[in-house]
């Protein structure tokens, strides 16, 4: 195991994981067990803030997001994993095996491998009262909220790509869907057909916004002035991977329906050796319960990988000497 003394200029560590959601979180627990000297850069901008809660991990279904992340804390804490707040700005490989890394604020330190967990931000559709509304009867995963809100009157105004697959989808949680083609291009024939398999009634026209009465979500309310009564609107939404620090060391990405995605193997491992990424960087489906179990796949291959790296060089060592 490979250790470094701090320097008042740049600090040395083997692993610096960037990002503190469930995917940072999980890989800096593996590598503290593991005995590896980490930091966890944390911005604190997790994807899911707005939610009251998240769904479907077992164990933790129905906790939090905030106290979720804060038993994190606590547990790789306990391992001797240090935690700063801030946001990485830059990271350039060193060519002494290593990444220098720079925090906001200028600070540096050096990081043997990097584990790259920055997320992605939601883009609600420009609709009047839907961002307002976000994560409270404005949803987007059935999964994570579906069952908190079932038999309720659903709207969904139709992704752009994905067309009527969400409101297929919500039709499991309510018998009452109401589809609103919106912008979106025209329904093909399947979907015409799954969509009235499924009892769902389509309303044509552009949505104008959200009838709110009593901070509470009552109708949608089209241009042509019409309202259609309706108590929860599930709506898709533009992904952006933060993914500005993979792309700047040149990690491959890969086109997806819903956007550019940066490449990985198995393991979490990009284009770029020395860098693995998790979590909701590398693709828009992972929920927390995904995003957690990427990131300890990238911290056992990084401890794998580094234990590797420094037995050959030993071996080399005591060959030649």
């Amino acid at each position: 195991m490979d250790t470094y003394e701090s320097t008042p200029e740049r600090e040395r560590y083997e692993v610096v994981v960037v990002g503190g959601g469930a995917a940072g979180l999980s890989a800096a627990l593996v590598l503290g067990r593991s005995r590896r000297r980490t930091l966890l850069v944390d911005a604190g901008e997790p994807r899911n803030a707005p939610a009251a809660h998240m769904q479907g991990y077992l164990s933790r279904d129905g906790m939090s997001p905030a106290e979720f992340l804060e038993a994190g804390r606590r547990e790789i804490a306990a391992y001797g994993v240090e935690r700063r707040a801030g946001r990485v700005t830059e990271a350039v490989p060193d060519a002494a095996d290593g990444f220098v890394v720079t925090v906001d604020g200028g600070h540096t330190v050096r990081a043997r491998r990097l584990i790259v967990t920055t997320g992605l931000v939601d883009e609600p559709p420009a609709i009047d009262g839907v961002a307002e509304r976000w994560g409270r009867d404005v949803l987007h995963c059935p999964y994570c909220h579906g069952w908190e809100v079932r038999d309720q009157a659903f709207g969904v105004i139709a992704h752009p790509v994905m067309g009527a697959h969400q409101a297929l989808l919500v039709s499991r949680w309510s018998d009452d869907v109401t589809l609103f083609p919106h912008t979106a291009a025209p329904l093909t024939e399947e979907d015409l057909g799954r969509v009235a398999a499924a009892g769902i009634t389509v309303v044509t026209g552009e949505v104008a916004g959200l009838v709110v009465e009593e901070d509470r979500m009552t109708g949608v309310r089209m241009t042509d002035g019409r309202i259609v009564e309706r108590s929860v609107l599930f709506v898709g939404t533009r992904m952006t991977p933060r993914d500005e620090l993979l792309t700047a060391l040149g990690a491959a990405t890969h086109d997806t329906p819903l956007g550019a995605f940066v490449t990985v193997d198995a393991t979490g491992l990009t284009s770029v050796p020395g860098v693995w990424a998790a979590g909701n960087a590398i693709g828009p489906a992972e929920q927390v319960i995904n995003a957690a179990s990427g990131g300890y796949r990238a911290g056992v291959a990084v401890n794998a990988e580094l234990t590797l790296t420094d037995l050959d060089r030993e071996a080399a060592t005591r060959a030649g000497g």
